[in-house]
């Protein structure tokens, strides 16, 4: 499957909610805060339509991808291993999406976004538990740790990046950092509560993946 690399603002308004893919630029001239939030290729929000059941579960499973930064084959192969462990395959599916290397490297406000998460752990900057792992979709376990490369931390622009991208989002509770160390570690699984992206209706990707 080929990578999306036209305007990012574009999957925003696609889904009709901020999905924060730009990170840090996200604040400034969003068209969701302004007379763009509605989907692209119409020419004004007066057109109304109802939507069918499947669009409604296609719709909330490319937001979810969207925003994890995912391929559909990559989003597929998730879904399929949360489905076979025991509990809820939405929830499964949700905290697995919230323990991969590169969500963690972001909630530790060690990139601005995602993608640029993606784009530093390929590099080979980040270490986890002192190895350095290069798959922006590796997923973390408790008391993983998660830190940059000494080398690394010499590079000027890695270290201004650092200090700039401190406080962009709030840490979550099952995360500890370690700001001025540029380390932290999985303190405790995510629950249901800490997905960040609000408004999710997971049993619609269930039933999509379940047909």
């Amino acid at each position: 499957m080929s990578r999306y690399i036209g305007p990012l603002c574009r999957l925003c308004r696609a889904e009709s909610v901020k999905l924060y893919l730009k990170g840090k630029r996200c604040t400034e001239k969003c068209p969701m805060d302004n007379k763009k939030a509605y989907p692209p290729g119409m020419k004004g929000a007066r057109i109304n339509y109802k939507k069918s059941h499947y669009k409604k579960q296609l719709r909330e499973k490319q937001k979810v991808k969207r925003f994890y930064g995912i391929s559909e084959r990559q989003f597929r192969k998730v879904f399929y291993e949360a489905a076979k462990k025991k509990g809820i395959t939405g929830d499964n599916l949700l905290k697995t999406l919230e323990m991969r290397f590169d969500n963690i490297v972001y909630k530790m406000n060690f990139a601005y976004s995602r993608a640029h998460a993606r784009q530093l752990i390929r590099h080979g900057h980040l270490l986890i538990n002192g190895k350095k792992v290069t798959i922006p979709s590796y997923v973390l376990r408790v008391n993983d740790e998660v830190s940059f490369k000494e080398t690394s931390l010499k590079n000027e622009s890695i270290k201004g990046m650092l200090e700039d991208a401190k406080g962009l989002v709030e840490v979550p509770s099952w995360i500890v950092v370690e700001s001025e160390k540029y380390k932290g570690k999985v303190n405790k699984y995510p629950t249901r509560e800490d997905v960040s992206l609000e408004g999710i209706e997971e049993h619609l990707i269930v039933e999509l993946y379940s047909k």
